[in-house]
């Protein structure tokens, strides 16, 4: 697992300016150079943007036009923004902040607060879970640990969208959110939530967001001396920024436009925590004098592998999909991705593990291979199926790498060592900085040869190795470094929570995937019901479940594998059918890409004295007004206008992919027949197979969604509705049949 830009982990300080500026292709080249007024770059996946923009510092700064403490790069995570820091070190550019929103936030926020507020800063909470918890106790609102997350997440994306507890029920139906319970129980839960944190004086994370921007907003003096220090701003993934966030870096930035902005719309994948492309996709509305550079020459992948995530952009819709980057690759032609079907999960672990002890018995490291799923549930039978075939396996986002006990455990000994020297008999025989590490860490469990199996043991190993394995590259890159300037690396690391690679196969979310990147990628579980997920049925949902599928592409470098499973169990009926974004792209498939056109080549846009601003759907302030019509109905899945009654019933093709809940469907068929045979009816009469069908594949949560569904009617409702819900729910239906 590495950092989406494959470069050497050390290297060479460069001796210039213009050094920093050699190997930069034309388009970095001009990202690097163009240090005044705003500026835009628009990078496709695997373009170099880390690399563009820590270039741009670090030759501002080694140029004397930039000074390094009035700089401010930012980005979302700790390990992007450490990643970020060393390659500023490397590059001889000392000095330059570089932090998470977040961060930067509380790192002002720690310094005014005695100024602006006064006191103590209230203490801040790492987990707002158990807080939500108490505000549902308070309320006797009973939530199970799903619903607790998702209430949670519902705060979150209330407060990076500045709405308030009273605002929440509107602003969630105008954003077209799905509410997990009742929006005013959400909003009377929120408003709870706030007032506990008041009395027990603590704060959040969004907290810290929202305080930073209270203050600059309420205090001139503050906001002029934030302004005096920093001048010249870098913000990474511009496209994830929230509307909180961008309010912050205005108040930061203040009159001034030496900004510099990065992101690519195509990679908008966190859409439910707030983030929006907007911010990226309007920049040239709001700075008319901006110079846009667009990145799309493709250094990670194949052509083979960039010609699919070309593909599956050229068949998006709507805004984002407009200004999306025609990637051009840079690397030698390599396999064509691998299409597999399988006939069930079990089956396409144990396919994808077999195919994985072979690519690492053909020479590619475990280290460089990664098993990408939907969701984190998918997770266990992959690590069962890798432990089975003896594959050593690691978890992303699961226990942080320097939070393991062994390694703090080594932290120790390293740092003993190094406060001892030459008095630690463990390093007698040891005559370089790798044989210092290493004998160190003998003591701790670390051998030469890695142990058999793949259980706790060998993660343990794994994680030494790890640090073994840094302590070469750290000495390659620094031939006089000692022990000491080892032990100061390793520090900064976990400060930064930059880890190294572990040797291990790597299993995680395509969300959690993002900014990675490996030699084989493997995308399991690729059906209708997954990708897109069940629950993504508008438009903009869809085409972000698109988008995520291309950012799970675009992290391969050489194999890709796609396969998907026709059921979910051994011996269950096959259900399932690819994911529709795959038609037109794997071989055999209906379809084919959708449009050409305004997919960005790249090259370098200069400012304009004015940008024009397209009109909205709803038209100008003096637009006609326009007749209401009957919009006809369509398929949910592919589109098409649908004029068979049956197709309406389910609001999909008869062929198109279904993501029927089966077991659903076998509870409602024998609940039908036991009403069919106390009314003496046929069973149709009670519902259609087809009104079966859409329910099960709805799912409906109370009357108002079962009502929605062609064949229920507000007759059947009233007879029917209790049971049906209840057997949706998961219980026995209990409920006396009621007259017509």
């Amino acid at each position: 697992m590495t950092a989406a830009t494959h470069s050497p982990l050390f290297s060479q300080v460069p001796d210039s300016a213009d050094a920093v500026l050699e190997g930069l292709d034309p388009e970095q080249r001009e990202v690097a150079t163009s240090l005044r007024g705003p500026v835009c770059v628009l990078a496709g996946a695997g373009t170099g943007k880390t690399r563009a923009i820590t270039h741009r510092i670090a030759y501002g700064v080694r140029a004397g036009i930039l000074q390094p403490p009035s700089v401010l790069a930012v980005t979302f995570t700790n390990r992007a923004a450490g990643e970020m820091r060393g390659r500023l070190r490397q590059l001889g550019a000392h000095g330059v902040q570089a932090r998470t929103f977040h961060s930067a936030a509380l790192r002002q926020l720690q310094y005014f607060w005695p100024k602006a507020i006064g006191g103590a800063m209230p203490r801040l909470v790492d987990r707002k879970i158990q807080l939500v918890a108490d505000a549902a106790a308070a309320c006797r609102i009973r939530l199970d640990r799903g619903e607790l997350r998702d209430v949670t997440a519902e705060i979150e994306w209330s407060k990076v969208t500045q709405t308030v507890p009273a605002d929440y029920a509107l602003a969630a139906a105008k954003a077209g959110r799905e509410a997990p319970r009742d929006p005013a129980e959400i909003a009377q839960l929120y408003s709870v939530y706030e007032d506990l944190k008041r009395n027990r004086s603590v704060i959040d994370f969004e907290d810290v967001l929202l305080l930073t921007v209270a203050v600059l907003q309420d205090h001139p003096d503050v906001a002029e001396q934030v302004r005096a220090q920093y001048q010249h701003f870098v913000v990474d993934e511009y496209q994830d920024v929230s509307p909180l966030q961008q309010r912050l870096l205005e108040l930061w930035l203040g009159d001034r436009d030496d900004l510099c902005v990065v992101g690519d719309a195509s990679q908008t994948i966190y859409s439910f925590t707030g983030a929006t492309p907007d911010h990226l996709l309007d920049f040239r509305v709001r700075h008319p004098g901006a110079t846009v550079v667009k990145l799309v020459r493709d250094y990670r992948s194949t052509p083979q592998v960039v010609h699919l995530a070309n593909g599956l952009l050229a068949q998006a819709r709507g805004r984002a999909a407009d200004h999306r980057l025609e990637l051009v690759s840079q690397r030698p032609p390599g396999p064509e991705p691998v299409y597999t079907e399988y006939t069930d999960e079990p089956a396409e672990a144990e396919g994808a593990a077999r195919r994985i002890r072979d690519l690492i018995a053909s020479g590619v490291p475990a280290s460089g291979i990664a098993v990408l799923f939907r969701t984190n549930a998918q997770s266990e039978t992959y690590e069962q199926a890798l432990a089975d075939a003896g594959v050593p396996y690691q978890l992303r986002g699961a226990e942080r790498f320097f939070d393991r006990p062994e390694v703090r455990k080594a932290g120790t000994a390293l740092r003993a060592a190094a406060r001892f020297g030459g008095n630690d008999s463990l390093l007698d025989d040891a005559v370089d900085l790798p044989s210092q590490v290493g004998a160190v860490l003998s003591a701790e469990g670390w051998t030469p040869q890695p142990p058999a199996g793949s259980g706790a043991v060998r993660e343990r190993w794994e994680s030494l190795a790890a640090l073994v394995n840094l302590a070469r590259d750290f000495a390659a890159a620094r031939p006089g470094a000692t022990l000491t300037d080892f032990v100061a690396e390793l520090d900064e690391r976990a400060n930064a929570q930059h880890a190294p690679t572990v040797e291990g196969v790597t299993l995680a979310s395509l969300h959690s995937a993002k900014g990675l990147e490996w030699d084989a990628v493997f995308l399991v579980g690729v059906a209708e019901g997954m990708m897109p997920i069940t629950y993504a049925r508008t438009d903009e949902q869809i085409e972000e479940e698109r988008r995520l599928l291309y950012v799970g592409v675009t992290r391969a470098r050489e194999h890709l594998y796609v396969s998907w499973s026709v059921s979910r169990s051994p011996g269950s009926r096959p259900s399932r059918r690819p994911s529709r974004f795959l038609d037109g792209l794997r071989p055999g498939s209906p379809g084919g890409p959708g449009r050409t056109g305004t997919g960005g080549s790249g090259g370098v846009e200069r400012g304009l004295a004015a940008a024009r601003v397209v009109a909205g759907a709803a038209g100008g302030a003096g637009a006609a007004p326009r007749r209401l019509r009957r919009t006809p109905a369509r398929c949910r899945v592919c589109g098409r206008t649908l004029t068979d009654a049956g197709e309406m019933k389910l609001m999909r093709c008869e062929d198109c992919p279904s993501d029927m809940d089966e077991g659903l469907y076998e509870r409602l068929r024998a609940w039908r027949a036991e009403q069919a045979g106390r009314s003496g009816q046929p069973a149709f009469c009670v519902f259609t197979d087809k009104t079966l069908v859409a329910i099960a594949e709805a799912v409906p949560d109370d009357e108002r969604e079962l009502a929605r569904i062609p064949g229920v009617g507000m007759r059947k409702l009233r007879r029917y509705g209790t049971d049906v819900l209840a057997i949706c729910a998961g219980r026995e239906p209990g409920g006396e049949v009621g007259a017509d």
